[in-house]
């Protein structure tokens, strides 16, 4: 008589769980200000107008940001840390500068009399400030979780090889940068 080994099924940690729940509403509430944004355009006072040249340049960074933390990962995991800091660090510096490039386009915009804001304001431009505000407002969480495991590889005494606080960033990182991609091609594309 033969024994077959069952193998355990494998489960997702609950960290891992609960980021994806978050990405899933993030997802969700993206759809429903692009599915409105699309509805708005119909109207006759939409305003047309060029995005800034500088979320050409913001996309660019995201994406190298988005190099960055996977080599971070990979450098963690292969226990090189110093590599791993520098990485991580550089990632951070390039979230942060993926916001001030969006606040130059920003700034871009109101420069071309072009209101976000205000009884001046159009619906396209106060859409494109909400929907890019709440992605860098997403990117500035990550910059926060990258600042804190950051922090965390050069304070620890204690020598954890865990490598989930990595994966948790990478992955969310990750997500963030396909948005933006998102965001860009349909405000290239729809608008």
């Amino acid at each position: 008589m033969s024994t077959i080994a069952k193998e355990a099924p494998k489960r997702i940690h609950p960290h891992k769980f609960t980021l994806w729940v978050a990405m899933g509403s993030i997802i969700m509430m993206i759809a429903g200000l692009t599915s409105a944004y699309i509805v708005k355009k119909n109207q006759s006072s939409w305003l047309e107008f060029d995005l800034p040249v500088v979320f050409m340049y913001s996309t660019l960074v995201i994406i190298a940001s988005s190099v960055t933390v996977h080599l971070a990962t990979k450098a963690f995991k292969a226990r090189e840390m110093g590599r791993y800091r520098m990485l991580i660090t550089v990632t951070a510096i390039l979230g942060l500068l993926f916001m001030g490039l969006q606040i130059l386009g920003f700034m871009d915009l109101e420069a071309r009399n072009i209101a976000l804001t205000g009884a001046r304001s159009n619906t396209a431009a106060s859409f494109l400030l909400v929907i890019t505000g709440l992605h860098m407002l997403h990117v500035l969480g990550g910059v926060i979780a990258l600042m804190v495991i950051f922090i965390k590889a050069y304070v620890s005494s204690v020598k954890n090889y865990s490598s989930l606080s990595i994966e948790l960033v990478g992955t969310y990182w990750h997500f963030v940068d396909i948005l933006w991609i998102y965001l860009f091609i349909f405000y290239n594309w729809i608008s």
